[in-house]
């Protein structure tokens, strides 16, 4: 059994780093929430008008790309404009972009939402989601690959939706010719 080098970390302890710097981030982020809001009455509720009586969803989620750089992807309805939080009434969904060897699947979760309420759109390299029943859904999606619109597959099952695009090929690629 081979020992680990000293200057290699281990891939967990590196998500453990990762983790307690995104939560000392969000802690921040929540202590300086709270004392803005109890400064309400001093400024008056007008900055924080469009959070009263609406739902709210905020999250995040966080991967390790390819190259070993982790990414943190927000989604929710909740942004940030100049420095007060402003709700809207699109959410972004949760979204995992799978690239596969010959097509690239897009998943996202879209619960609450009958299937006709669903529109996709796409230009080869990016995909737009929407969807509009009582609750409203909203993210474009940047495509690791260009696609062939042609070959889009789209399923929708319990609240998770599956799209399915063949890349393109590119230009110049070699390719074998079996003769028969």
């Amino acid at each position: 059994m081979s020992r680990r080098r000293r200057d290699e970390e281990d891939p967990f302890e590196l998500i453990n780093k990762l983790l307690r710097e995104v939560m000392k981030r969000f802690d921040d982020e929540m202590r300086r929430f709270v004392k803005e809001m109890e400064g309400i009455p001093e400024f008056g509720l007008e900055r924080y008008r469009s959070m009263i009586g609406k739902p709210y969803v905020w999250g995040f989620e966080i991967t390790i790309g390819p190259d070993g750089v982790p990414r943190v992807k927000e989604f929710g309805n909740v942004r940030r404009v100049g420095r007060a939080p402003k709700i809207s009434e699109e959410v972004e969904p949760i979204v995992d972009v799978i690239d596969e060897e010959d097509k690239v699947r897009v998943v996202a979760e879209l619960p609450g939402v009958e299937k006709d309420k669903i529109s996709l759109k796409t230009s080869g390299l990016k995909l737009i989601i929407k969807a509009s029943n009582h609750k409203k859904y909203h993210k474009e999606v940047d495509l690791p690959a260009e696609v062939d619109i042609s070959t889009a597959k789209a399923t929708y099952r319990n609240g998770v939706l599956e799209v399915e695009l063949k890349k393109k090929r590119p230009r110049g690629e070699e390719r074998e010719i079996k003769i028969e």
